[in-house]
């Protein structure tokens, strides 16, 4: 294990559990510790919200602010990894910079207060389910209507506008670039959760037999031949409906 690498950092927050519950003075080394190599994850974050408005370094700073929020409510006993928990809780807290700062368009009252509501709503079921929850469970867990939260998240993206080509900065050597040339290389697995947010609200549209083949084929790892003898159902069928439904996921998705 490498002190610059979030492997096994369950196993810190478990000695840091130890010490602050035995009032133990090294509790705050063992917490700075953690937040130190965690750091890069809040800068990743940063740096996929800039050119929307706000500086880096100020985006930096909030999303640290997340970080250190995300080190101090994790509950390691509860089983699930930090990495499940932090990411949802530094991503709102930057959203929320840009909610309470950037809005570029009129929102509507009701929409702008239930978003206020889903950062919140979002760390806690997180650390209760191990992932990032569904619009469903947001909404149940907040009482509202499914619909209401879907457009709060929708409405998520009404910040500030600013091009990534426009010449704002400059390398170090009064050249000017474009912002888009100061970011960071694109990270797969944070583009996997993006894409998840994505087609999230599509896929409660869809039939139950849809979602289980689905959650069966890409969450259980099952064959078709397996989707296919648990449903009663024939292998062609159940490549057909795989097609189908994923082919309408992606258009669906495009189309917003």
């Amino acid at each position: 294990m490498t002190e610059n690498s979030y492997d096994n950092i369950e196993a810190a927050f478990e000695e840091l559990a130890i010490a602050v519950e035995n009032s133990d003075p090294k509790q705050e080394m063992l917490r700075e510790r953690i937040i130190q190599r965690c750091l890069p994850l809040a800068d990743h974050i940063a740096r996929r919200f800039a050119g929307r408005g706000e500086g880096f370094d100020d985006l930096q700073q909030v999303a640290r602010v997340g970080l250190v929020q995300a080190v101090g409510r994790y509950d390691v006993s509860r089983g699930s990894t930090f990495l499940s928990f932090a990411i949802p809780t530094i991503m709102g807290e930057v959203r929320r910079h840009f909610r309470d700062y950037t809005w570029s368009v009129r929102v509507p009252r009701r929409t702008k207060e239930i978003q206020l509501q889903i950062g919140g709503a979002v760390e806690r079921l997180a650390q209760r389910l191990g992932r990032m929850p569904k619009a469903r469970e947001i909404a149940a867990e907040l009482g509202v209507d499914l619909l209401e939260v879907t457009q709060a998240l929708v409405a998520a993206n009404a910040y500030q506008t600013s091009s990534l080509d426009a010449y704002t900065s400059d390398d170090g050597e009064n050249s000017p670039i474009p912002p888009a040339e100061t970011l960071g290389g694109e990270d797969p697995d944070y583009e996997l959760i993006e894409q998840r947010m994505a087609v999230r609200p599509h896929l409660i549209e869809l039939g139950d037999r849809e979602r289980d083949i689905l959650t069966m084929r890409y969450f259980e790892s099952k064959t078709q031949k397996q989707i296919a003898d648990s449903l009663g159902i024939s292998q062609m069928h159940v490549s057909r409906i795989l097609t189908r439904t994923l082919t309408q996921l992606r258009e669906s998705a495009l189309a917003d």
